[in-house]
């Protein structure tokens, strides 16, 4: 595994697109959270880290960048060769795209947060309930980040997994919204993996949001677990 690990960290840290998507990732999630935190709204902690909705989409084409370069230059035949078992580079694959997509949401929520408390008229404290929301964010990239590496590693062309990953982030809340039944309404919110996962962000009437906050962090850890493991699955059954 140690060796595993020091493969894909070298082939990340060696790919000149990494560094500029985590830029990105910092860049756009800080960027939207100060647009919006000074328009103000009922949630500050919610609304000055509303930045994650565009950030995870850049972490999502880094994850399936991972593993979906591999398939299109072939590398994955020289990646299965070095690592045979399947399962062990997955893991290996998964561990050090979660690590940066981690890193890089620290930094971006951390300048969401300054930026919120700056521009807020009320400012934003790092504590308690708004503290959650921020760690919880953080751990919110990472999981989107393994469900897109899950879903790479099932669908192999780049551009169709990338447009599973984002149908599943951004499409599943607007069917939901199409859904006349308050009671269906609420159900398609809770297995939604961005609803669900984003619940960890709410910090005032959270006993009315359609799941509790960390709760709704575990959908999304239950959707990344799910993919990776129907991943492995298939990783290990097919020719490379």
């Amino acid at each position: 595994m140690r060796l595993a690990l020091h493969a894909e960290w070298t082939k990340a840290r060696t790919v000149a697109g990494t560094a500029w998507l985590l830029v990105a990732v910092v860049a756009l999630t800080v960027g939207l959270s100060a647009l919006t935190s000074s328009a103000g709204g009922a949630d500050p902690a919610k609304v000055g880290l509303t930045g994650v909705v565009l950030g995870q989409a850049i972490v999502a084409i880094l994850a399936v960048s991972a593993m979906s370069g591999e398939y299109g230059t072939g590398m994955i035949a020289v990646t299965l060769a070095a690592v045979p078992r399947r399962w062990v580079a997955l893991c290996a694959k998964g561990c050090v795209i979660a690590g940066l997509s981690l890193a890089a949401g620290v930094v971006a929520v951390l300048g969401a947060v300054l930026a919120a408390r700056a521009l807020l008229p009320d400012g934003l404290s790092l504590a308690g309930p708004v503290l959650r929301a921020a760690l919880g964010s953080v751990l919110y990239l990472g999981l989107v980040a393994l469900l897109s590496l899950g879903v790479a590693t099932i669908v192999r062309d780049a551009a169709s997994a990338i447009g599973v990953v984002l149908g599943l982030l951004y499409l599943f809340p607007i069917v939901a919204a199409l859904v006349s039944d308050p009671d269906w309404y609420r159900r398609l919110q809770q297995i939604a993996p961005m609803t669900a996962g984003l619940s960890v962000q709410a910090t005032v009437d959270v006993a009315n949001q359609p799941l509790a906050p960390w709760a709704g962090l575990g959908v999304l850890g239950a959707w990344a677990a799910g993919a990776l493991l129907v991943g492995g699955v298939v990783l290990r059954s097919r020719g490379a």
